[in-house]
């Protein structure tokens, strides 16, 4: 992102402002909980966006309603206002990859690939979770490309577990990619979610030197999130110093969950299928 100095190191979300980073922090019991709540909140939005969204809307609208049930649900939305981003939403459509500006001017089309991204911040705690949609009928690459995403960011929940390293997720998330003939956006990471919308640690979704020597412990809770291109994995920031795109107009496609770390695997809080 724009904001940030060493973009290969930082989060794909905005990061908060006003809020000091206090490095890898385990959750009581107490606090877990309040992060389910607010984890719920952006998993019934994300949802229910899936399920409205049809040509003809506009990415702003998307964004008033996200706006309308994260408030409707006690909560306030996790992106607007961080460093002057001005919406509750990130809207990316086709070959913008991250941090697209909800506008009215921004209509959506049959055979669009549109990713959502939103968080919640409810008591003191944010959840934060990503979709793509097609809308309508797409090709059949972009179909491939948003089926292997999603696989790609379980491949990459699957490894959680307290004792595993960053590094065993980056991995699967890597491998399954490549295998499949797409690349990982490089310039973007997940991150550590809780107190902040972004905390430590970063989370790779692809082998590196970078990735932070860091063991899983219970009580962590990781916002996992690959992003994946049809074509090369490079990006470039838009004029309106936001919205990240593929410098060759290829496909982009993300998914993301917020993923609590247990002694015996993962709980996954912004689970959809349930609610």
């Amino acid at each position: 992102m724009n904001i940030f100095t060493n973009l290969l190191s930082q989060p794909a979300q905005p990061k908060p402002e006003k809020q000091q980073r206090r490095g890898i922090e385990i959750k009581s019991a107490r606090e877990i909980e309040i992060m389910r709540q607010s984890a719920k909140i952006v998993a019934t939005v994300l949802k229910e966006i899936s399920e409205l969204v049809q040509p003809g809307m506009t990415t702003a609208d998307l964004d008033a309603y996200a706006e309308k049930r994260i408030r409707e649900m006690d909560a306030t939305p996790s992106f607007k206002g961080y460093h002057g981003f001005p919406a509750s939403i990130c809207s990316s459509i086709n070959h913008e990859v991250v941090h697209g500006i909800p506008s009215p001017k921004k209509v959506i089309r049959a055979g669009d690939v549109l990713k959502v991204d939103t968080g919640a911040y409810y008591q003191g705690f944010h959840g934060d979770s990503c979709i793509t949609i097609a809308v309508g009928n797409v090709t059949t690459e972009a179909a491939r490309l948003i089926k292997i995403a999603e696989e790609s960011l379980y491949k990459g929940i699957e490894q959680v577990k307290a004792g595993v390293h960053l590094t065993e997720i980056a991995g699967a998330i890597e491998d399954h990619v490549k295998a499949n003939g797409f690349t990982v956006v490089e310039q973007f990471t997940g991150h550590g979610v809780g107190r902040n919308l972004h905390e430590e640690p970063a989370v790779f979704n692809y082998r590196t030197r970078e990735i932070p020597n860091v063991k899983l412990r219970s009580g962590m809770t990781l916002a996992i999130e690959p992003i994946l291109n049809a074509g090369s994995k490079n990006t470039r920031i838009l004029a309106d110093r936001w919205t990240a795109v593929t410098v060759d107009n290829a496909l982009s496609a993300q998914f993301e969950h917020t993923v609590l770390v247990t002694d015996s695997g993962y709980e996954i809080l912004t689970d959809r299928t349930h609610l």
